[in-house]
C-alpha cells in the first residue's frame, strides 16, 4: 500500500462515519419516510436529485417474455414514483428557479407533464383554448405553471453555452449526451412552436382576479387515496397552497417581460411590450409593499407578529435600497417598528434615531400617522398611552420638529395643555443655546423620559462613538444611573483572550469598562483599515493604563506597535515604496529583543513583527539577535530565523543546506499528523489524528500570505515544491521551481504527513506569489507546472505563455532558452494534444533542440482537430513537416489545404539553399509570430 493510501485510511479512520445516501427505492417502502428526509437540514439525496432519481426508475422501459423493448409499464410502482417526485417539487413550492437550475429540461418536461395530468388539465385540449375562469384552482394553476416554465425555457435556451469538452475516459457517455441532447432539442422545438399559445395563456392569467391554488404535500397524498380528489377534497376546493393573485401576476409579468425582450432583437414592438410588463411588475411590488405597511400597523395594535419577523423585513429591504426607490419603504418600516418598540417599552433604534435626526416633512406625517392608527384612545391602556406620550417626547430631540409634533391632534388628547406649554418652553430655549450641527445624535438631558430610555440612548451613542474623551463622558453618565458591565453592550466588542483577564482585573468599574471599550474599538478600527483613529483610541488607552497598571501599559505599546506595522504594510500594499522610518524599526527589534516577565503577549505580534522584518531584508539581525526565550514562546519567530538564514546564504547549496534542512523539518512538522491510539466508552481503538505543530497548516498560510519579499516567497515555493513532488511520488510529473537543490530528497515519515495540506498549501502559495508579482517567470512555470500535473491543461498553457511573454516583451523578442527548456515545449505540447489541438502540436515539435517528427506527423494525421488547422500552416519552417503535410493532404484528397502546405514549402526564406543566418531568421520570426497568436487563444 502506497504512502498517500496509508495517509487516506488513517484520514477515513480518524472521521466519523456518515450515514449512507438513501436509496430511491426506500421511498417506495415507507410512506413517511419522504416528508421526514425533506424536513431534514441537508437532506441527501437533496431534492432535485430526488426528483431526477424518481422519474428516471419511473421512465424505465420494460422487456417483454419475447426479450422486446416495451415503453415504461403503467402500474403502482411506477404511479407511484411520479407521484413522489410530484410531491418533492410541491415541496420546493413549485418555485421554478430551483427546478430549472437542478433539472434538465426533459426531466422538467416530464415533471410539469404529471402535474397536468395529476390536475385533471383535460388532454387533447389546446391550453389556449381553455377557459382558466372556469376551471378548478389547482387545475388553473397546473397551466399557468407549464406556460410560464415554457416561456422561460425558451429565453434561457437563447443563452449562448460553454461547450463541455468529453475527456478520454468519457467518451463512452458521448452516445448518452447525444441522445439527451436531441431530446432537449426535440422539446424545445414543440415549446418554440407553441409559444404564441403560452403567451396568450398567460396574458389570460392576468384578467383573473381570485386567489391560486397549486398542490401540496397534503393535497397529493389526498389524491393517493382517491384520485377523484385530485385537485383537492373537492373539485372546486381551495385546497393547496395559496398564492395570491398580486404576487401570480407579478410573476407572469416578470416571464412575459422575459419573452418579449428577447423577441425583441427581431421585432421591435416586442420591447415596448416587454416595458409594459416590467411596469406593470414595478406597480405590483407597490402594492405589495403597501399592504405590509398595512399591516406592520395593524400589528401595533394586536401585537402578535413577533418582532424578529418585523426586522428581518426591515433587513431585506435595507438589502434592496441599492436597487433604487426603496429608500422610503425603509424609512416606513423603520417608523412602524419604532412605535412598536415604544409600545413594548424596547429601546427604540439606532436607525430611527438618525431618521429623526434631519427628518423631511413626509416622515414626520407619516410618524404621525402611525402613533394616531397604533393607539385606540378609547380601549388602550394608561400604560399604552404613557408610553405612546414617551415616544412623541423622544421625537422632540430635534426642536425643529417642536411645533410639528405638538400641534398634531393626538399630542394635544394625550398630554395636558400646562405640560404642553413646559416642554415647548424648555424645547425653545435649547435651541436657543444649542448647535445641533455639530450633534452626532440628539442630546439627552433635557427630555422628560425614563430612565430607561435614557440609558438605552446612551448605549447606543456608546456604540456609535469613535471619540475617546466622548466614550469617556458617556460612560461616566451610565454609571450615574446603573451599576452593571457596559463592555458588554455590544456583543461585536471584542478582545484578544490573552488580554481578558487582565482587563476584567481591574477592580474600578469604570475603568475596566473604559479599558475594554476603548481597546476593543481600536482592533475594530484596524480590521478595517480606519488606522486614524485607532491612533486616537489606543493613545487614549495608553494614557489611562500607564497610571496604574505597568502590565497593561506595555500590552498597548505592544497594540500600538502592531498597528503600525500594519499601518505601513497596507501603505506598501497601495504601491507605496517607501521604507519604513528608523523609529518603527527600532521598535520591532526592541519588542523582538523583549525580556518576558508575567507578560500577557500575543503571537500575531510577533508574527508580523517577524513578517515585517523579512519584508524589509533584515536577514543579518533576525539570525544573530533575538533572544532564544522569545523563540520558544512563538514558534515563529524561529521560522523566521530559519528563513532568514536560508535567504542569506543561497543562492550556494552547500552552505546553505544546513540551514535549509532545519527549515525543512519545521514544515515537515507543521504539515505533518501523530497517530493515536485511544480506547472509546465500548473498549473499541479509534485512529485520532492530531497536530503536532502548535501553528496549524491554516495558520501557517495566514502568516505565509503577510511576506511579500521575492526571495523568502520563492524561498518557501522551493520547499514545498520539492515537499509536494515527494509525497506525490510521480517521477515523470514533477514540478519545478528554483533552488530545489538545497532540500532533502527523502522523507524520514512520509505516513505521517498530511498530503491534501501540503498540495493545498502549495497551490495557495503561488497564487498569492503571482497576485505580488505577475511578471516572475519562475513562479509562472512553477504555477504552470502545478496546473498540468493536476490535467488542467488550458490553464497549465495560459501560465507557460505567460513565462514566455513576460521575458520576450510579449514575444517580440526570443525567449530564452533556460525559460523554453525542452521540459516545459514537451509539456506544452502534451497540453495541446490534450485539448485536441494538434495542429498547435505540430509546429511546437519544431521548438525542441531535436525537431520531434514523430509526435509533429502522428499529430498531424489527427482529423478531429480542435484548432485552426491550416492557418497556422504559416508558422511552419520545417519543409520536412510541410513535405508530410502535403503528402497526407493528398491522401486524404484535401486539395485546398494541400495548395496552403505547397504554398507554404514554396517561400523562398525557406530554400535549403539560403545560409544557416537566413534560415534561423525564418524560423525565429515565425516562432515570434505563433506564440503571439497562441496567447490571445489562451490568455
Amino acid at each position: 500500500m502506497s504512502a498517500e493510501a496509508v495517509d487516506r485510511v488513517a484520514v477515513s479512520g480518524s472521521r466519523p462515519s456518515t450515514p449512507p445516501q438513501t436509496s430511491w427505492f426506500e421511498f417506495l417502502l415507507d410512506e413517511m419516510l419522504l416528508e421526514n428526509h425533506l424536513q431534514k437540514s441537508h437532506p441527501d439525496p437533496v431534492p432535485v436529485q430526488l426528483v431526477i432519481q424518481f422519474l428516471e426508475q419511473a421512465a424505465k422501459p420494460s422487456v417483454n417474455e419475447q426479450n422486446q423493448v416495451q415503453p415504461p409499464a403503467d402500474n403502482r410502482r411506477n404511479r407511484t414514483l411520479k407521484l413522489l417526485a410530484l410531491k418533492v417539487a410541491a415541496h420546493l413550492k413549485w418555485d421554478l428557479d430551483v427546478l430549472e437550475k437542478g433539472l434538465t429540461i426533459p426531466v422538467l418536461n416530464m415533471l410539469l407533464n404529471e402535474l397536468l395530468c395529476v390536475s385533471k388539465v383535460p388532454p387533447g385540449v389546446k391550453h389556449v383554448d381553455l377557459d382558466l375562469s372556469t376551471l378548478p384552482p389547482t387545475t388553473a394553476m397546473a397551466v399557468i405553471i407549464y406556460n410560464r416554465w415554457a416561456i422561460r425555457t425558451i429565453v434561457l435556451s437563447s443563452f449562448p453555452e460553454k461547450q463541455t469538452k468529453p475527456g478520454p475516459h468519457q467518451m463512452n457517455m458521448l452516445n448518452i449526451v447525444q441522445q439527451e441532447k436531441e431530446l432537449t432539442e426535440n422539446i424545445l422545438s414543440v415549446l418554440k412552436e407553441q409559444a404564441a399559445d403560452s403567451i396568450m395563456v398567460l396574458e389570460g392569467s392576468l384578467g383573473l382576479k381570485k386567489d391560486f391554488y397549486i398542490h401540496t404535500l397534503r393535497t397529493l397524498d389526498l389524491l393517493a387515496a382517491d384520485p377523484s380528489t385530485a385537485n383537492g377534497e373537492t373539485e372546486s376546493s381551495t385546497a393547496g397552497l395559496r398564492i395570491s393573485a398580486d404576487e401570480l401576476h407579478c410573476q407572469v409579468h416578470y416571464d412575459l417581460g422575459g419573452i418579449f425582450f428577447q423577441q425583441g432583437c427581431s421585432d421591435q414592438l416586442a420591447y415596448e411590450k416587454a416595458r409594459e410588463h416590467f411596469q406593470q411588475l414595478r406597480d405590483g411590488q407597490k402594492n405589495g409593499i403597501n399592504s405590509i405597511l398595512k399591516a406592520f400597523i395593524k400589528d401595533n395594535v394586536s401585537l402578535s407578529l413577533p418582532n424578529h419577523l418585523r426586522q428581518s423585513v426591515l433587513r431585506e429591504f435595507l438589502h434592496k435600497v441599492q436597487q433604487g426607490g426603496l429608500d422610503e419603504v425603509c424609512h416606513k418600516l423603520c417608523v412602524c417598528n419604532a412605535v412598536r418598540d415604544a409600545l413594548q417599552g424596547e429601546v427604540l433604534s439606532v436607525r430611527f434615531q438618525q431618521l429623526l435626526h434631519k427628518p423631511r416633512k413626509h416622515v414626520v406625517d407619516f410618524m404621525l400617522e402611525v402613533c394616531t392608527r397604533s393607539l385606540d384612545k378609547d380601549r388602550s391602556s394608561e400604560t399604552s398611552k404613557r408610553k405612546m406620550v414617551i415616544f412623541l417626547k423622544c421625537s422632540l430631540a430635534e426642536p425643529h420638529l417642536v411645533f410639528v409634533v405638538t400641534a398634531h391632534k393626538l399630542f394635544t388628547e394625550l398630554l395636558k395643555e400646562e405640560d404642553r406649554k413646559v416642554l415647548v418652553e424648555q424645547m425653545r430655549r435649547r435651541s436657543a443655546t444649542v448647535n445641533l450641527c455639530a450633534k452626532p445624535l440628539p442630546s439627552f438631558y433635557d427630555i422628560p423620559a425614563a430612565a430607561s430610555v435614557n440609558i438605552g440612548q446612551l448605549e447606543q451613542q456608546l456604540i456609535l462613538c469613535l471619540d475617546a474623551r466622548r466614550i469617556r463622558q458617556i460612560l461616566i453618565e451610565l454609571h450615574s444611573m446603573a451599576e452593571r458591565p457596559f463592555w458588554r453592550v455590544n456583543n461585536k466588542w471584542e478582545v484578544p483572550p490573552d488580554y481578558i483577564n487582565v482587563i476584567l482585573n481591574i477592580k474600578d468599574n469604570l475603568t475596566k469598562d473604559l479599558v475594554y471599550i476603548l481597546m476593543a474599538k481600536g482592533l475594530h478600527c484596524i480590521t478595517v483599515k480606519d488606522f486614524a483613529h485607532t491612533r486616537q483610541l489606543f493613545s487614549a488607552c495608553l494614557e489611562l493604563v500607564t497610571e496604574f497598571s505597568p502590565k497593561l501599559r506595555q500590552v498597548m505599546l505592544n497594540e500600538m506597535l502592531l498597528l503600525e506595522v500594519r499601518a505601513h504594510e497596507n501603505g506598501v500594499a497601495e504601491g507605496s515604496n517607501v521604507r519604513p522610518p528608523p523609529d518603527l524599526v527600532s521598535r520591532v527589534r526592541g519588542y523582538l529583543e523583549m525580556r518576558i516577565h508575567d507578560l500577557p503577549l500575543r503571537q500575531i505580534v510577533g508574527e508580523e513583527c517577524v513578517a515585517f522584518m523579512l519584508n524589509w531584508r533584515e536577514n543579518e539581525y533576525l539570525t544573530l539577535q533575538v533572544p532564544q526565550q522569545l523563540v520558544m514562546n512563538n514558534p515563529y519567530i524561529k521560522l523566521g530565523q530559519l528563513l532568514a538564514s536560508t535567504c542569506k546564504e543561497l543562492p550556494g547549496p552547500k552552505e546553505s543546506r544546513r540551514t535549509a534542512k532545519e527549515l525543512w523539518e519545521v514544515v515537515v512538522q507543521i504539515c505533518s499528523v501523530s497517530n493515536q491510539h485511544k480506547r472509546n466508552s465500548d473498549g473499541r481503538v479509534s485512529l485520532i489524528k492530531q497536530r503536532e505543530s502548535s501553528m496549524g497548516i491554516l495558520r501557517f498560510i495566514t502568516f505565509i500570505k503577510k511576506l511579500r519579499e521575492p526571495l523568502v516567497l520563492t524561498t518557501l515555493i522551493s520547499l514545498f515544491v520539492r515537499f509536494h513532488s515527494i509525497v506525490r511520488d510521480d517521477i515523470v510529473n514533477e514540478v519545478t521551481a528554483e533552488y530545489l537543490a538545497i532540500w532533502p530528497s527523502t522523507l524520514a515519515n512520509m505516513q505521517a504527513v498530511d498530503v491534501e495540506a501540503v498540495a493545498v498549501t502549495v497551490k495557495e502559495l503561488v497564487t498569492y506569489a503571482l497576485t505580488l508579482n505577475p511578471n516572475n517567470q519562475s513562479w509562472l512555470i512553477t504555477q504552470a507546472d502545478i496546473y498540468f500535473v493536476t490535467n488542467q491543461y488550458s490553464a497549465a498553457l495560459h501560465f507557460y505563455l505567460q513565462a514566455g511573454a513576460v521575458c520576450s516583451d510579449f514575444f517580440t523578442k526570443a525567449v530564452a532558452p533556460d525559460v523554453y527548456t525542452d521540459q516545459v515545449l514537451k509539456r506544452m505540447i502534451k497540453c495541446c494534444s490534450m485539448l485536441n489541438c494538434h495542429t498547435q502540436v505540430a509546429v511546437l515539435c519544431q521548438f525542441l533542440r531535436e525537431v520531434d517528427y514523430m509526435t509533429a506527423f502522428k499529430a498531424l494525421q489527427e482529423q478531429n482537430s480542435h484548432d485552426a488547422m491550416d492557418s497556422f500552416y504559416d508558422y511552419i519552417w520545417d519543409v520536412t513537416i510541410l513535405e508530410y503535410l502535403t503528402h497526407i493532404h493528398h491522401k486524404r484528397g484535401e486539395s485546398e489545404k494541400r495548395q496552403i502546405a505547397i504554398k507554404a514549402i514554396g517561400q523562398t526564406e525557406l530554400n535549403a539553399s539560403n545560409p544557416e543566418e537566413v534560415l534561423q531568421l525564418a524560423a525565429q520570426k515565425r516562432k515570434k509570430k505563433f506564440l503571439q497568436a497562441m496567447a490571445k487563444l489562451y490568455f
